[in-house]
């Protein structure tokens, strides 16, 4: 029975993680149709609560709070980053994936992005466990 659990989370999550994804790219297409708000800070949480709903696809069985470390440790090594700029680097950003990925320069204010974004993944999440199976954890019996 785990397993069905775990592949019904793995589905769950990544169907959540392309609407975010369609939403994000929105987000930066449409970005002169929103608000300045909006346009300036979506993408970031978008961006940082995709790669908490990825970690949910890759590894379903581990708890939240890990899943919410792995995540905020990933997301900020990417903006940390953007303090690097070798031309080998700089090259990979100006392709299209790259800098949707790796981003072109460090702003506190992402990490703050980031940081929302996730904690709104982990807090969906609880919230959907506690509301089917009245557990935060739901099926999450490794201690990964």
């Amino acid at each position: 029975m785990p397993a069905l659990k775990h592949s019904l989370r793995r589905t769950v999550h990544f169907g959540l993680m392309l609407a975010v994804i369609v939403l994000g790219l929105a987000s930066r297409q449409y970005s002169l149709s929103l608000p300045n708000f909006v346009a300036s800070y979506a993408g970031d949480l978008l961006w940082a609560l995709m790669v908490y709903l990825g970690l949910g696809v890759l590894i379903p069985a581990t708890k939240i709070r890990r899943r919410v470390i792995i995540a905020l440790l990933f997301s900020y090594a990417i903006e940390f980053s953007q303090l690097y700029h070798a031309p080998w680097i700089n090259e990979i950003r100006q392709t299209r994936l790259g800098g949707l990925v790796l981003g072109f320069s460090y702003l506190t204010s992402d990490l703050v992005c980031y940081t929302l974004g996730i904690a709104i993944g982990a807090a969906g999440e609880i919230g959907l466990n506690r509301w089917t199976c009245g557990s935060p954890e739901h099926d999450s019996e490794s201690s990964t």
